[in-house]
């Protein structure tokens, strides 16, 4: 075949057999190597099960029915339920406001509803404990006793908090993404604004609505820092209460938190019930904008009520509490540099091999699209569902077993517990970057006589290499934050910001608390901005 005077030759049928042979060897080989990464991850799973399986079959039943038992799991449950509720309450009408209302300045209240993310919610139980928990600074306003913020209200209240934004952001791309036009064709059949949004929004914003209650669901049941500063009696801390003290054998942990991992099963079954796709997507029209009218500065100040809540507040306290200096000094719980620099190592080998990890799962679910990588890709999700505290015990418990040396001494089991928990966010954002990988921008170059391996640094690597900076800056951002994991399974003298927190608040000397937390803040803050940058921003 000739193009002027170039000669393109065309494989002959050998070099094609060739090609085929060694596209099936790749195959299997990234299949094996990703079926290994996908046994890793769920190992810790797998020595929780075989824990709770050595508690003999009475005593099993003994501590599963007890009285105990049963008021930590309604605990844990009212606890999921009501976060999940409230944060509906508040997210879906804050995704309303910001897309389909003259709301004045739209992106700057997007960016006030989202920012709560940015905070751990033990970072805000600190400060609202110590305002308004029990001997706090505001027991009493003028004589009048005032709602305390603690046990499992406060826990409520808390969570809500800074959980609602998971709501609010999928709610809101579902509202950016549906097609306007028939919300605007229900108006015209003299439907009012309510009753439009029940008949007609509402179904086709459903699953956007699902997935972010799912994930206030799963952070709600597998919160541990929260439920513990309120002193609320949960499957998380009643976990980490009977690892620290053996009080019991260890197989009522295991069996505490097999009885965690069955409440997130259950969620998880409903929300794939529930958030079933409507196809309502292809209307890029702005379409009506509803307007508020007078209740346009109630709407705002709503939204600013909420941004001084959760982002002024905690802020204003801490940086109070720097400037104080009663009580005895204690040097044990002094702030040094090395623990910000200990945090941020640790949360950088966390994000470098967490994509090292995806990368082999994500390129085989993206390129094979079979059974076998769909199930091996879903394999990895396992420890984002499962709660911190409970992969924390199974590596505890598995490193004194099998490796006490590296339990003890270094950090990579430790590291290993933050892959098996976050995976998932780098393991989703290198397989979308996969997907939009050209077949025949493959093929050109293996057309050039290029190898596999060359092919895949000098083309595919380059094409994917910006899901996999947004997969590391999501790992980084969970991974500084994560208290459970760093609490149970940090080698013995190692302190980071997370853990003088911790410290600070089980001292009751709160003011030791403000240096790590507004580091913390402000890491997280900073990692968020370039990962909206990375993204392009808001819409």
């Amino acid at each position: 075949m000739r193009r002027g005077e170039d000669t393109v030759r065309l494989p002959t049928r050998d070099e094609i057999r060739k090609r085929l042979r060694e596209a099936n060897t790749a195959r299997a080989g990234l299949a094996a190597l990703s079926a290994v990464l996908a046994l890793l991850i769920v190992s810790p799973m797998l020595w929780i099960v075989w824990e709770a399986s050595t508690v003999e079959t009475p005593r099993a039943y003994e501590l599963v029915v007890s009285s105990q038992t049963a008021s930590i799991t309604a605990n844990s449950i009212a606890l999921m339920l009501a976060v999940t509720f409230f944060s509906i309450l508040l997210g879906v009408p804050l995704a309303f406001l910001t897309t389909r209302t003259d709301l004045p300045h739209p992106r700057f209240w997007t960016v006030v509803a989202a920012l709560p993310l940015v905070i751990p919610s033990y970072i805000g139980a600190i400060a609202f404990v110590s305002m308004f928990g029990s001997g706090g600074e505001f027991d009493t306003f003028l004589g009048v006793s005032l709602p305390r913020v603690e046990g499992l209200s406060g826990a409520i209240f808390v969570i809500t908090l800074y959980t609602y934004p998971y709501v609010f952001l999928t709610t809101r791309a579902a509202l950016v993404s549906v097609d306007s036009s028939l919300f605007d064709a229900a108006r015209t059949l003299n439907r009012g604004p309510v009753e439009s949004f029940r008949r007609v929004t509402l179904p086709t914003i459903r699953p956007g609505i699902a997935a972010g209650a799912l994930l206030a669901a799963l952070y709600a049941v597998s919160d541990f820092g929260t439920p513990a500063f309120m002193q609320a009696s949960v499957f998380t801390s009643m976990i980490y209460w009977e690892f620290e003290n053996y009080n019991t054998p260890v197989g009522y942990a295991a069996l505490l938190a097999l009885q965690l991992v069955a409440i997130v099963a259950v969620v998880l079954v409903i929300e794939a019930g529930i958030g079933r796709d409507e196809d309502a997507s292809g209307g890029e029209g702005e379409g009506s904008i509803i307007r508020l009218g007078r209740w346009k500065w109630a709407a705002m100040g709503f939204v600013g009520l909420l941004g001084v809540v959760t982002l002024v507040v905690p802020v204003a306290v801490f940086t109070v509490w720097i400037f104080r200096s009663e009580g005895d000094r204690i040097p044990a719980l002094e702030f040094h540099p090395e623990f910000a620099f200990n945090s941020v190592y640790l949360a950088l080998l966390a994000a470098v091999v967490a994509c090292l990890f995806a990368l082999p799962v994500a390129y085989y679910s993206g390129r094979a699209n079979s059974f076998v990588s769909r199930v091996l890709e879903r394999a990895t999700y396992v420890g984002f569902a499962v709660p911190g505290v409970v992969i924390g015990l199974a590596l505890v418990f598995l490193g004194l077993n099998t490796l006490p040396s590296l339990y003890r001494q270094g950090v990579w089991l430790l590291v290993f517990g933050y892959v098996v928990r976050f995976l998932p966010q780098a393991v989703g954002t290198v397989r979308s970057s996969v997907l939009q990988i050209d077949d025949s921008t493959i093929e050109a170059a293996r057309t050039l006589n290029a190898g596999r391996l060359e092919t895949f640094r000098r083309v595919t690597l380059p094409m994917i290499a910006p899901g996999m900076v947004a997969g590391a800056i999501l790992v980084f951002l969970t991974t500084i934050k994560e208290l459970p994991i760093t609490l149970m399974v940090r080698p013995i003298g190692m302190e980071t910001l997370v853990i003088k927190v911790w410290q600070a608040h089980d001292a009751l000397a709160y003011r030791y608390a403000a240096i790590p937390a507004l580091l913390l803040i402000l890491i997280s803050g900073l990692s968020m901005l370039v990962l909206l940058r990375q993204e392009g921003g808001i819409r």
